[in-house]
């Protein structure tokens, strides 16, 4: 079978680190070129990696490479939109790591676009595809918790980027949260099962930062009755990285991480936690494997796509509510 002809843009430390080992190892997949701003990383990089075609540019690269099916952007998020938007109007299919953008106006012109041109949008949502979440994900589904009330999540850690364009808002869009808090936003909506937001209520502080947030405090009330806190940080003086997702039901609860589940039977509570033997980084890397195998399925046309840009637009929706909170002092309705 013909293998999916693919392009990475953007050749910063999770291309390098994540996506580009992680394309390698699925047999069908042909990584036909790369592209950055920096034209000497984008030659190194091809070579390291035995990729034929090399750019400092989008328009060159869908110009001069005559078969490309998909492309992976990977590149600052000031210019998502554009590209995205370039190689759908191109006939392609595309993964764009998280966020899909700066705000919800550029994510809402590359979702009409895939519309339009009825292309394959996805958006990176790594945590989705870690084993002990989708063990989590499984028992939400199979009803073992229960009713769902409320969600618990948090990721505390040192600031993903060193560049300058990291921390600047008109680049980056934000700070922690809409490069961790996302992530946790995301996956409280998936485990929920995206109800409909009745309100929000956010709170930053800038510790050590002075143009976007080195922390956030955030809650998130359902129309359902259901409610999802989220607290992320690169600043909160603790010892270590700390990464949580926990689940409250009316028969039962689990939390990550580590994994746990516990449910109610018989009025008592019992330990159904089922044993993964994986490291922590292994659950890591493997959830980029499994992200990029079902994105290139989705675009052979196998199944289904998950963290699509729908979804990402809802959840960008109300990165815009947990912002304009923090600004205002005040809780944001929704209508």
């Amino acid at each position: 079978m013909e293998k999916t002809k693919v392009a990475v843009i953007g050749l910063g430390g999770i291309a390098q680190i994540m996506h580009l080992p992680a394309l390698q190892k699925i047999s069908n997949v042909d990584i036909v070129a790369v592209c950055d701003k920096d034209f000497n990383r984008a030659k190194t990089i091809s070579k390291k990696h035995s990729i034929k075609h090399f750019f400092r540019d989008i328009d060159s690269l869908l110009s001069e490479v005559s078969v490309l099916d998909a492309v992976i952007i990977a590149a600052q998020t000031d210019v998502h939109a554009e590209i995205a938007i370039k190689c759908i109007e191109a006939g392609k299919d595309v993964f764009v790591e998280k966020p899909i953008a700066r705000n919800y106006r550029e994510a809402l012109k590359i979702i009409e676009t895939a519309e339009k041109h009825k292309k394959n949008l996805m958006v990176g949502m790594n945590n989705r595809f870690r084993n002990d979440v989708l063990i989590q994900r499984s028992f939400v589904r199979g009803n073992e918790m229960g009713e769902l009330y409320y969600v618990k999540t948090g990721w505390v850690k040192m600031q993903s980027s060193n560049e300058k364009w990291f921390i600047e808002k008109e680049t980056s869009g934000g700070g922690v949260f809409i490069d961790n808090g996302i992530v946790m936003l995301d996956l409280g909506l998936w485990m929920l099962n995206f109800p409909e937001v009745k309100s929000v209520s956010s709170v930053n502080y800038f510790h050590n930062t002075k143009s976007v947030e080195d922390s956030n405090i955030a809650l998130i009330k359902f129309k359902n009755g259901a409610a999802l806190t989220i607290e992320v940080s690169w600043s909160f003086l603790r010892g270590g990285e700390l990464f949580y997702c926990n689940i409250f039901g009316t028969k039962g609860s689990s939390t990550i991480n580590p994994l746990k589940i516990h449910k109610k039977m018989n009025n008592e509570l019992f330990d159904i936690t089922p044993k993964i033997p994986k490291s922590i980084s292994s659950v890591i890397k493997n959830s980029y494997e499994f992200q990029l195998k079902h994105f290139i399925g989705s675009v052979r046309g196998s199944h289904k796509l998950v963290s699509s840009g729908k979804e990402a637009l809802k959840v960008m929706q109300i990165v815009e509510g947990i912002y304009k909170s923090a600004k205002l002092g005040k809780e944001i309705l929704f209508n």
